[in-house]
């Protein structure tokens, strides 16, 4: 999926709504682990729900592996379940991978080639040549870690080097340099607002995943405030305020209903 394809999406449906699906069997409806699938059922539900009013699916991977071979089969039924029904969703593997280039080359085929996915989340501590076999896919996005929503980003991302530049912006500024930076998109947490204006001084026009609205607190209209580009270039990221809104037979129900909330004050941000 293009970058244009994304933003036509966002304009038809009047959101810029991206659905974390971070599958927890000890949180979902005690009903469904009777099912030889529960994380697919799960899943499949909550996306039938909701597909009208979001542009994106993230899976956080890690809630697949921690469940061995059958959680990975679960995710890849997933995707594939969005690919073959609902083709013009955005798909993220929130995997937050990085490793020496050839190491990556086999990541970025698991994910774009194996599985499907339209983008993946990356680490950049490893630098330019541990991202780069990612960003060689045609039509393929790498989202790179740039400012993200939990505490402990103060340890590193916001401490100035000898030139007293911080280092997430050293990070958004070294990788527009990279080959084919221009399927690049970035993290920035919601909870971190008051950087967005200093970060679309980097990235003027690039896509930001934002994680952090809702049960963590950002606040969307903060972020749009100061986050939006002229295209949108947003997607704001809801996990656990969503696929989480009811533990009984209802849940897709109440998952439709949180996400609607999400989306309608997104049609009013973008009237």
């Amino acid at each position: 999926m293009t970058t244009q394809q994304l933003t036509a999406q966002i304009h038809s449906k009047k959101s810029f709504l991206c659905i974390g699906l971070d599958v927890d069997l000890t949180k979902i409806p005690q009903h469904l682990l009777q099912t030889e699938d529960p994380i697919f059922e799960f899943n499949k539900a909550i996306i039938d729900a909701t597909h009208d009013l979001c542009v994106s699916y993230k899976p956080n991977t890690a809630f697949y592996e921690a469940y061995g071979i059958k959680g990975w089969q679960s995710l890849q039924k997933t995707i594939t379940y969005i690919n073959e029904n609902y083709p013009e969703i955005f798909t993220i593997a929130d995997a937050k991978r990085g490793d020496i280039g050839n190491t990556s080359s086999m990541y970025a085929k698991a994910f774009f080639e194996d599985l499907n996915f339209d983008s993946v989340t990356v680490a950049p501590y490893m630098g330019k040549d541990s991202v780069e076999p990612f960003l060689a896919f045609e039509n393929k996005h790498t989202i790179l870690l740039a400012l993200t929503s939990n505490e402990g980003a103060f340890d590193f991302q916001t401490k100035n080097n000898s030139e007293g530049q911080e280092l997430y912006k050293v990070v958004l500024e070294t990788s527009k340099a990279w080959k084919n930076a221009e399927n690049l998109m970035y993290v920035v947490g919601a909870t971190k607002a008051e950087y967005f204006t200093e970060i679309r001084k980097i990235v003027p026009h690039s896509f930001l995943l934002v994680p952090g609205v809702g049960a963590q607190g950002g606040s969307l209209a903060e972020v749009c405030k100061y986050g939006m580009s002229d295209t949108v270039g947003l997607l704001i990221n809801s996990s656990r305020g969503i696929i989480y809104a009811s533990n009984g037979t209802d849940f897709a129900e109440k998952a439709r209903e949180e996400a609607l909330k999400l989306q309608q004050e997104m049609a009013e941000i973008l009237r």
